[in-house]
């Protein structure tokens, strides 16, 4: 008879607990969204001493086990992406405005995977998704490249040039110039004025040579990954 009592409050003391850390669980989960949430049927963890309270991290029937809510990281293979994030690309090269539906149905993902993969290669600088225009058509008459050649720490010099508004493309390179700048001007005044005036004046600048574009042959963005 002893024994059989033991046996009957273990069992019924082990479903309790069971019962009582999902509801306990249920009520954390609540409480993460709605500060200051009170049910008047369930317990405070303080009340009881056989109530836990449980991470919303931690395995609701576990001790140590827990449980990442976290997104998942980027897969990192070959340069830190793996092929859906480059399948992802190269359909935004393509066309930038394909809709999250299009890609995923493309690379085997639900709409809100690709969207969380789309984020993370904005947030990274992996890729922009810009509306690039025709400088031409926007009133923007005189486009050229300019070679710089300076002395002492080029990227004092780089930075300098970087923060000028005209200037769309700033590169450091090995050769006969120490950097290479494209500037869209809206005429060949304007051109003059940063080329005489704001750039060969900067400290470090030794000699500028310019390069007018009389046409411009090509220029894409779906190079595609490797």
């Amino acid at each position: 008879m002893r024994a059989f009592l033991v046996l009957a409050y273990w069992h019924t003391v082990r479903c309790f607990d069971r019962v009582t850390c999902k509801f306990a669980s249920e009520f954390v989960a609540v409480a993460m969204f709605s500060d200051g949430f009170r049910c008047s049927g369930l317990a405070k963890p303080c009340e009881r001493r056989h109530h836990r309270r449980v991470s919303p991290r931690r395995a609701a029937t576990g001790r140590s086990n827990l449980v990442d809510r976290r997104l998942p990281k980027e897969p990192r293979l070959n340069g830190g992406l793996d092929d859906v994030s480059k399948a992802i690309i190269e359909q935004l090269q393509t066309d930038g405005r394909t809709s999250y539906a299009t890609i995923a149905k493309s690379v085997g993902l639900s709409d809100a995977a690709v969207r969380v993969r789309v984020q993370r290669l904005l947030d990274s600088e992996v890729m922009q998704i810009v509306a690039v225009t025709d400088p031409l058509q926007l009133g923007f008459t005189r486009q050229a490249m300019v070679g710089i050649r300076a002395d002492g720490d080029i990227r004092l010099v780089a930075d300098r040039i970087a923060e000028m508004s005209q200037v769309s493309y700033v590169v450091t390179t090995a050769g006969s110039f120490d950097l290479i700048i494209e500037v869209v001007c809206e005429d060949d005044e304007e051109l003059l004025d940063l080329v005489s005036r704001r750039i060969r004046t900067l400290p470090g600048v030794v000699s500028t040579e310019t390069f007018v574009y009389l046409k411009l042959n090509k220029q894409h963005y779906n190079w595609g990954t490797r």
